[in-house]
């Protein structure tokens, strides 16, 4: 892994840096992007079963997951996987139903109403990776918010398989998910996007994927909604003399283990703790099954930052502005008020991230490459609207004509003015 020390300036201009590079967009992805998102808005099914045999080797008649293979994957789940799954379900509603937003209205004067409605997302598509990327847990994140929310249908999209991994058409079942259809890629999201004659068109689009998914979801939005343009995993540690570096390397290797991109950062005041941990990740690195895919993570992304104090660590993690954050102190919880900038906060030295990755209830689905610095959490605020309405009398617009034409006359607009003054029972 990296070191940084020097100033907190000096460190700050490195991160900066380092930020600015990876938000850098790769312009053959677009590009090709473009071309896939094109060929299925003029396609349709067709071009989706033309890019799963070319991408995915799968020659397919069927795009809808049927039945019978739902009932096969709960057949074949393993029986532990399915109580971790259905205990994993009830946190996640628990934590969500929270989330849940009431309408308000007031009569600030009289004749005056004023109100806001909630309403829910008619339809959303749900992205869910395959292959060694397919994860039932981030299907439970996706479908259970949307559910909560009271989105009328639920579309989940998924790379054709030969063979699906059974816990994931049992979690979306389980979660509530109305239908699956088997395609993937950036031709999965214009599909969402457009619509073809099996897939209808959604209002929305969540779920993370690989660079072209994430750069799909970035080209159809306006078209539809998106929770977010996902990056590479990443996970921020802040630790004092007083966690334990076998604790620090685990959970940085928990992050770096899913992609060669993936990055893991630790951000520390004791030099000794940062040696420490940098001789156990190298130890443990040789026990996991993906050391290649992490080994490069940490090599290539990994950073250890030497801050002077506890004000210093925090300041530098929340520019990092990391996905995950966990801080590996005595008494984590009093420091919770100085983090600005994190999609999810572990806190204290027995929180691992993989709780929240599986099982604690709060989402997964999180902001990545300092985007929490104006972003949130996947919740059940993502699928629904904010209605505005309003309701003015006559003798309340008289009430205040003069103000909203003084307005509009200042701005030079006025049949905005007009339309005011036409209703003043004077005229």
């Amino acid at each position: 892994m990296k070191r940084l020390s020097g100033t907190n300036e000096e460190i700050s201009r490195i991160l900066a840096a380092e930020q600015l590079e990876l938000s850098r967009q790769n312009l053959d992805v677009e590009e090709a992007v473009r071309q896939i998102i094109q060929a299925v808005k003029e396609g349709g099914d067709q071009a989706l079963r033309d890019y799963s045999e070319k991408f995915d080797k799968v020659k397919l008649t069927n795009l809808e997951v049927g039945q019978d293979l739902i009932d096969q994957a709960f057949d074949e789940v393993d029986p532990t996987a399915l109580t971790a799954l259905e205990n994993a379900k009830a946190n996640i509603e628990s934590y969500h139903r929270q989330q849940v937003e009431q309408g308000f209205e007031d009569q600030p004067s009289q004749g005056v109403i004023r109100g806001q409605l909630i309403r829910p997302i008619g339809r959303v598509g749900v992205y869910v990776p395959g292959g060694t990327a397919a994860y039932p847990s981030s299907v439970l994140m996706n479908i259970i918010p949307a559910k909560i929310a009271g989105v009328k249908e639920i579309i989940m999209i998924t790379p054709p398989q030969e063979h699906f991994v059974p816990a994931i058409l049992v979690a979306a079942k389980l979660a509530g998910v109305d239908k699956i259809y088997q395609v993937g890629g950036a031709q999965g999201i214009a599909a969402l996007a457009y619509g073809t004659e099996t897939i209808p068109k959604v209002d929305k689009i969540t779920g993370p994927g690989n660079i072209y998914v994430a750069t799909a979801k970035k080209q159809v939005y306006g078209l539809v909604g998106i929770d977010m343009i996902a990056g590479p995993s990443e996970i921020g540690v802040i630790a004092d003399d007083s966690a334990n570096p076998k604790y620090v390397a685990a959970d940085l290797l928990s992050q770096a283990e899913h992609d060669v991109r993936a990055r893991a950062i630790l951000v520390t005041d004791s030099a000794e703790l940062a040696q420490a941990v940098e001789q156990e990740i190298e130890q443990q690195l040789t026990s996991l099954p993906r050391e290649e895919i992490a080994r490069a993570s940490v090599q290539n992304n990994g950073r250890i930052i030497i801050a002077r104090d506890a004000d210093g660590m925090f300041d530098l993690m929340n520019q990092v502005a990391p996905e995950h954050l966990e801080i590996a102190m005595d008494q984590a919880y009093d420091y919770l008020d100085r983090v600005q900038n994190a999609g999810s906060v572990f806190l204290g030295h027995f929180t691992s991230e993989p709780i929240g990755d599986y099982y604690a209830g709060a989402n997964h689905v999180l902001p990545t490459t300092a985007t929490s610095r104006f972003s949130s959490a996947l919740g059940v605020h993502d699928f629904i609207k904010r209605i505005q309405y309003t309701q003015y009398s006559q003798a309340a617009v008289n009430l205040a004509e003069k103000d909203i034409t003084t307005l509009a006359y200042a701005e030079g607009l006025q049949a905005h003015a007009k339309a005011i003054e036409v209703r003043n029972d004077k005229n």
